[in-house]
């Protein structure tokens, strides 16, 4: 692929085929990802990749979690982007699950397939040290888009699933990442299934106009 093919083909995989990666295509993407840009070198990203019984470990117990009471840790967005949420909602539950807006039950259930990593194979957990700034979580967040890239150009899907990190408690015991350590999201990793409408859907993006500023003179 090219780097235009790459990109324009990357997009967020909801349903997975129960078929592993090779560790040496998940090896090629983790290697070319480390020359992402950083901040004085330093590097921040840390990756936890789970896969087989550890991942089964990992996703029984955030279901499990996701399933009582407990409210997840996710910052509230601003009541100008929810907008955006709420846009997709509509187009991953509606559109790409057929799911009713009155099918609460339907509605609880996929959600919950967040927390299985939507059945991918592989579960990966993105994290940096909790004494670095927002500059480095930018450096990290290069890491990352470079890792999905290379996974895209190997033919593997993905997701990057922020819904994850809202139990960072029930990561830490069941993966063993250390307090000093921020949870920043998930990545599901696989072989996409695409006989999924789901996997069919493309977000729309804002144009350049809107978000770009150019200053000439």
């Amino acid at each position: 692929m090219t780097l235009d093919e790459a990109t324009l083909a990357r997009h967020s995989a909801r349903r997975f085929l129960d078929k592993p990666v090779p560790k040496d295509i998940l090896q090629r993407a983790l290697n070319l990802a480390t020359h992402a840009p950083s901040n004085s070198n330093i590097q921040p990203w840390r990756l936890y990749i789970l896969s087989g019984p550890a991942a089964d470990r990992l996703k029984k117990a955030l279901i499990v979690e996701a399933s009582s009471d407990a409210v997840p840790e996710i910052p509230p967005l601003p009541n100008a982007y929810k907008h955006f949420r709420s846009e997709l909602g509509k187009e991953v539950y509606g559109e790409g699950l057929g799911i009713p807006r009155d099918d609460a039950e339907g509605r609880r259930a996929a959600v919950l397939r967040n927390y299985d990593f939507f059945g991918a194979p592989m579960a990966a957990i993105v994290c940096m040290d909790s004494t670095l700034s927002r500059v480095d979580a930018m450096t990290v967040g290069m890491y990352l888009q470079t890792l999905l890239l290379a996974l895209t150009e190997e033919g593997v899907g993905s997701c990057v699933e922020v819904s994850v990190a809202g139990y960072p408690g029930v990561i830490r015991k069941t993966v063993g990442i250390p307090q000093e350590t921020d949870i920043i999201c998930g990545i599901a990793i696989g072989y996409e299934d695409e006989s999924m409408k789901v996997n069919q859907l493309r977000s729309t993006r804002i144009s350049v106009d809107e978000s770009t500023v150019i200053i000439e003179e």
